[in-house]
Parts: C-alpha cells; structure tokens; sequence
C-alpha cells in the first residue's frame, strides 16, 4: 500500500507461509518504529509444513534469534484467518492490559491491502500503517519455493479481497480493472487451489 511510516504503539505480525513477515518485524522493531510485536496465527494447511509449531510461534523465534528482547513479544496462536488475527489479537491486548492506538500492520506483500480492510471492518478505532517484506518477486518466489504455490496464493487473496468485503468481513476497495481482468486469466489458467467456491 505504500504507506510511509512512522512510530506507533505496537507491530502486529499476521501469520502465513513467509517467514518475511517476521523479517520486516524486527527489521522495523530495531528501527523504532514500535516499542512492541505482537505475533498471530495457529497452522493452516498452507502452513503446517514450513511453521510445524504455529506460525506465532515460528515467528518469535525468528525476532528472538535477531535480537528482539522476549519481554517486547506477545503471541497469539489460535487465529485461522485475518478476521480472527485481529479479533483475537485484540482480546489477547485486552487481557494483558496492553493499550494501543496505533499500529504497524505486517504481512506477505500481496496481502496487504486485504489486511487493511479486514482490520478497518472489525478495529476501525486502531490508527493503522501497513507495510510487508519485498523483496524482488523472483528473489521471493525463490524463497517460498514454489511458484505455482505463490500464484495461486495470489489469486486466493485477489479473490477474497472482494468476497470478504461482501460476507462483511472488510470495509471494500476498488480492485482496477487491470487486477480484475489478471485474476480471471489466472483462474482460468488453473490457478484455483486457494480460490473459494461460492
């Protein structure tokens, strides 16, 4: 989304397959942008294999082993999904007298925008930036491995940028006609393992 940052009360790093989100985490923790992390997210089958303990989990180790004192970390495993990354996230702060009124919001590159607009639906009153690790897409693709796993996690997202908007998950956002037309030829390409049936 390009948002220029700028400090806020804490980091909230929302779970998935790429370890990046942990990497812009403490990349942006020893810059001073938050004083605080707070990592969410259980498994999913994306995930299990690459974060076998819980992408939380996987995480932390990744901000500890880089310098990020455990005392300025908070996990949350229990989350599935972006809406539950949030509402738990937002239970977990509750419960431990945590108060925040703005945050970093870091995610994988493409899911940024879908971040945004969850967390704008269901946390409206938490002043938010969002920003992701990116490096070039095929030194990426190249860290996940897979590139057919990338495309179609893309395509799943592109999806449910609109489809969650509907079910009122997320506040709406304008996807240009261009992104439009790309999903479709993915889809019809048969890149649909991560597409929702409706």
């Amino acid at each position: 989304m390009k948002h220029d940052l700028r400090p806020t009360d804490i980091g909230i790093g929302l779970g998935s397959h790429d370890i990046g989100v942990a990497v812009r985490v403490t990349e942006l923790y020893h810059q001073g942008v938050f004083p605080r992390v707070l990592f969410t997210g259980a498994n999913a089958p994306t995930t299990v294999k690459r974060f076998p303990r819980g992408e939380a989990v996987h995480y932390r180790e990744h901000a500890l082993e880089h310098g990020v004192p455990d005392a300025a970390i908070l996990i949350e495993t229990e989350a599935t999904n972006t809406a539950e990354n949030f509402k738990l996230s937002r239970a977990l702060l509750e419960v431990e007298g945590v108060e925040v009124g703005s945050a970093v919001l870091i995610s994988r590159p493409y899911q940024e925008r879908r971040s945004y607009a969850t967390c704008r639906k269901l946390w409206p009153e938490l002043d938010i930036l969002c920003t992701s690790h990116r490096p070039p897409l095929d030194e990426y693709v190249a860290g996940i491995g897979d590139v057919d796993f990338v495309i179609s996690m893309m395509v799943g997202d592109s999806q449910r940028m609109t489809l969650f908007a509907e079910y009122g998950y997320a506040i709406p956002q304008d996807v240009p006609d261009e992104v439009q037309a790309a999903y479709e030829r993915l889809v019809a390409a048969g890149y649909t393992s991560r597409v929702i049936q409706t």
